[in-house]
């Protein structure tokens, strides 16, 4: 059965410095946006955290503090973010738990406030 879309639906995924969605910062974002056109949007970043990756995070997900040193930090991409984070639909495998927590807080860090009072 189609769905039919009002606004845009971001699914995302983060990958980041550590476990704590209030005080670790992203590595890399991944992300498909749905549009209520039908059309489709795949994009991908590695961010440089501004802080160290842990040699045992960076085990688990494969990037190194080498490979973000040269990458843009979150604040400088927030205006190519902004059209798959705001008035959009959000989601994600424990998203809600995780990444969205997170994400909120990286763009509160820029001085923005993410709107997600409507999601389940």
């Amino acid at each position: 059965m189609p769905i039919t879309l009002t606004r845009p639906l971001t699914f995302f995924d983060l990958e980041t410095t550590g476990l704590d969605p209030y005080n670790d910062r992203i590595v890399q974002l991944g992300l498909i946006q749905y549009k209520p056109d039908g059309t489709q949007e795949e994009k991908q970043w590695l961010i440089n955290p501004g802080i160290p990756i842990p040699a045992e995070v960076s085990a688990v997900h494969g990037i190194t503090n080498d490979m973000v040193k040269d990458q843009p930090r979150f604040g400088d991409l927030v205006a190519e973010l902004r059209p798959y984070f705001f008035d959009v639909d959000l989601g994600g495998y424990n998203a809600k738990n995780y990444d969205i927590p997170l994400i909120i807080t990286e763009f509160s860090r820029v001085g923005l406030s993410l709107d997600t009072e409507t999601i389940a």
